[in-house]
């Protein structure tokens, strides 16, 4: 009867030790997702802060710096000091609206390019010739990538408008392959400067893991040729 008892006993005990383990168990995977999930409402709520941090930076830096730009478009004796004035606005508009995470597609981005040549370009009484070969691919393209093409295509205009002395500007766009193939060629002097806006240009073709190059325009100016991978429209 005892040996009995004393196995019914030990059984009893083997069981709430069994138990005891697998509530510690439990309890300890309890407190560790909780903690993860505090852990995990800290980052976003710090997240959040700085998102809306940096936002009232971007509001603040448009609202006091585009001001003085537009003061400065506005007060320009020459048409170059005005353009040199409108370029740093449109490049300050860039950054607050590529920093937001604006997407865009290759199309977008291009018809953007587009409209701010041609507005710019008038303003300096130099004609646009715009010309896009069929059918171009619309792949989606990163923030980044965005920003690099359009300062790209910004520095080549304000050369043509401030060293140039052009009467027009021709833009040709091509797909060559998996390749985009962006072409700008003034008709007025031949004038490449290797200065901070070319090396800029250079580390942003870089950036695209593409190639850019000036050569003698047809037309007696200079030809600026970039060329760099389009991504895949799937991805």
């Amino acid at each position: 009867m005892i040996p009995a008892l004393l196995a019914l006993f030990g059984a009893l005990l083997m069981f709430l030790a069994v138990s005891w383990g697998r509530e510690r168990r439990a309890h300890a995977a309890t407190l560790a997702a909780l903690e993860r999930e505090r852990g995990s409402r800290e980052r976003e709520i710090g997240e959040q802060a700085a998102a809306q941090e940096r936002e009232r930076i971007y509001h603040d830096l448009h609202d006091d710096l585009g001001a003085k730009l537009l003061s400065l478009i506005h007060g320009a004796t020459t048409p170059q000091q005005a353009d040199q004035a409108r370029a740093a606005l449109q490049d300050l508009r860039d950054t607050v609206s590529r920093s937001r995470g604006t997407p865009g597609t290759l199309g977008d981005v291009l018809a953007d390019i587009r409209n701010e040549a041609r507005q710019r370009l008038a303003a300096a009484q130099i004609e646009l010739n715009w010309n896009e070969a069929g059918e171009l691919p619309d792949p989606a393209l990163r923030s980044e990538q965005s920003l690099h093409l359009h300062r790209i295509v910004r520095e080549a205009i304000s050369n043509t408008i401030r060293h140039a002395h052009a009467a027009s500007l021709r833009v040709r766009v091509a797909c060559r392959g998996n390749e985009l193939l962006l072409e700008l060629t003034d008709d007025g002097h031949r004038e490449i400067r290797d200065g901070s806006g070319t090396r800029g240009m250079r580390q942003r073709a870089h950036e695209l893991a593409g190639d850019i190059r000036w050569t003698e325009g047809t037309a007696g100016g200079t030809k600026v040729v970039l060329v760099f991978p389009l991504p895949s429209a799937a991805g």
